[in-house]
């Protein structure tokens, strides 16, 4: 008679529960943010446009006063994660550029504790869903994880905003087609990722405002955020956060009032986040035409001091 091995249920079990393991419960975006002292944002055009990156550090220089990280801007126009680019893009004058050709450079630069990252409304290239322009995608945006973790950096995943398929119409729903880009990267939780949704929280915002003016829009080209869409950006990066109270302010200026800081405020932080953005991208290098920086990164370092003293003069009751 043949014999059953008595060990076999309790390794099936070692089996289950090393998969257990594995699909480690994703850590908040507000226990990344502690402790972190340098804080990179990277993405494309959206991001490198800097105003929801402003008020994210308006809201933490107000809230967290000496305490609050460096915030430093890396995001560059037209970039994406998959490599890829539309035939004619920019007028056939260049491709699209490609995260991974500076991303060692970036971390080398920046020296991040904390890489806070939005890619996807360029990586899909304004085409019908395709498998394998998707596996593009998925690739590169695991690539990006392996290395800032290599750096011992930690890694936030926003989700991409949405696209606007009413006010740059096409033949298939683009914005579909980021549905399922970010419902991947939502998913990626289970694996331990740590991803804010954005995607999700704009289509649904765009829907209902939609149903009292059927004109509005949080980007006029389908694409660009707005001032509107950038607080919306913002505020769920807050609300990723943590700080409900902040993210449910009504606007920018309800915010930085409810903060106690000044109108001059937040034009400072944004004039901060430009002055390093514009030296730190070109100082890390990249392969987009177009973009100059007056300072080097030395240079604009010290104009960040100058105008950090100002900042704080704006500012009551910080911690």
């Amino acid at each position: 008679m043949k014999r059953f091995h008595t060990l076999a249920p309790f390794a099936i079990c070692l089996v289950f529960a090393s998969l257990a393991e594995a699909r480690a419960e994703a850590p908040t975006p507000a226990e990344l943010l502690e402790g972190s002292k340098r804080v990179v944002f990277l993405g494309d055009s959206i991001t490198a446009a800097g105003r929801y990156v402003a008020i994210v550090e308006a809201w933490l220089v107000a809230t967290k006063g000496d305490a609050a990280p460096r915030v430093l801007d890396l995001g560059l126009p037209s970039e994406t994660v998959s490599g890829l680019s539309e035939e004619g893009h920019a007028g056939g004058k260049f491709p699209r550029p490609d995260l991974a050709e500076r991303l060692e450079r970036v971390l080398n630069l920046t020296k991040p504790d904390l890489v806070i990252a939005c890619y996807g409304i360029n990586c899909g290239i304004y085409e019908p869903f395709d498998k394998e322009r998707f596996e593009r995608y998925q690739h590169g945006m695991s690539q990006l994880k392996t290395a800032v973790e290599k750096k011992g950096a930690k890694l936030i995943v926003v989700t991409p905003p949405s696209y606007d398929d009413q006010r740059a119409p096409k033949a298939f729903s683009y914005n579909e087609v980021l549905d399922r880009y970010s419902a991947w990267l939502v998913d990626q939780r289970k694996n331990g990722w740590c991803v804010i949704d954005l995607h999700g929280p704009m289509t649904a915002e765009l829907r209902k405002r939609r149903t009292a003016d059927s004109q509005f829009t949080f980007q006029p080209d389908g694409v660009h955020p707005n001032d509107e869409g950038h607080w919306f950006v913002a505020q769920q990066v807050i609300r990723g956060f943590g700080d409900e109270r902040a993210a449910a302010a009504t606007s920018p200026a309800a915010l930085m009032e409810s903060l106690h800081a000044s109108a001059e405020f937040l034009p400072l932080v944004q004039k901060r986040v430009d002055v390093l953005r514009n030296a730190y991208v070109n100082g890390a290098g990249h392969k987009r035409p177009g973009l100059t920086a007056k300072l080097t990164v030395p240079e604009a370092d010290k104009e960040a001091e100058v105008l950090t003293a100002q900042i704080r003069k704006q500012i009551a009751g910080t911690k």
